[in-house]
């Protein structure tokens, strides 16, 4: 079977939405290491390999809303498609403490080989896609619940931003009305990393955007990450509607 690096589902549905899912899957090609990066299944099924439960709700939101979903289809461990292709974690060697073997010696010429196998196909796919008029990009991931040695983390969802908060800030007011939700206002971590996808595609190019992040043991399995789709579809649909764009 012909490996694809990305997925494209409903590409001509006809909501400004376009839903995108960075870390979508823990594929290991069968040209890189002959698919098996070294590591044992328990490591290739953790966050570490790719985020767990965000490709089944990007998949139901583009549902819902009527989007088109595009997601890739390698583990962030093969080659991350949320960093620059100039940062220095895009090719990770050590990951919550786990050592990736088939990436300890991988030098430039290896990262140039994964990079055109994987991570430019699946750009050059969204930024056609994102390229469509009024564009409105909703990115979605996973965050573990806890890294290990440190504290648990007390979020259920974060929504990330860089400079450009008109989506954001009517997002981040609705979700903060959900009773029982804990939000994280860019958290786990900061909304901007220079290169990353949102920056490449959305930023750059003055498009609105918004990053969630759902803790990824409440989207493990397909009933969750129905719940959750279900339950920010009129979330969504609010905030784009207050934000006048």
């Amino acid at each position: 079977m012909t490996y694809t690096p990305f997925f494209v589902h409903g590409e001509t549905r006809p909501a400004r939405w376009l839903i995108t899912c960075d870390h979508a899957c823990n594929t290991v090609p069968p040209q890189v290491a002959g698919g098996d990066l070294g590591l044992p299944r328990e490591d290739m099924e953790r966050h570490i390999a790719y985020d767990v439960g965000a490709y089944g709700l990007a998949r139901h939101l583009g549902t819902l809303l009527d989007a088109p979903v595009i997601a890739s289809n390698f583990s962030r461990l093969v080659i991350d498609p949320n960093r620059g292709e100039d940062d220095p974690t895009l090719l990770m060697k050590l990951y919550d403490g786990s050592i990736i073997p088939a990436n300890r010696h991988a030098g430039r010429a290896e990262i140039e080989r994964r990079l055109d196998l994987c991570y430019r196909p699946y750009h050059d796919a969204l930024a056609r896609m994102a390229a469509l008029p009024h564009a409105v990009i909703l990115s979605v991931h996973s965050f573990t619940r806890q890294l290990r040695g440190r504290d648990p983390r007390p979020w259920d969802i974060g929504v990330l931003f860089a400079d450009d908060r008109r989506l954001t800030d009517p997002l981040i007011a609705r979700l903060q009305a959900e009773p029982g939700l804990c939000v994280g206002v860019n958290e786990p971590y900061g909304g901007h990393l220079p290169g990353d996808a949102i920056d490449r595609h959305a930023i750059a190019q003055g498009r609105p955007n918004a990053l969630i992040e759902l803790r990824n043991d409440l989207i493990a399995d397909h009933a969750q990450q129905r719940a959750w789709a279900e339950r920010l579809v009129p979330v969504l649909t609010d905030a784009l509607a207050a934000s006048g764009l």
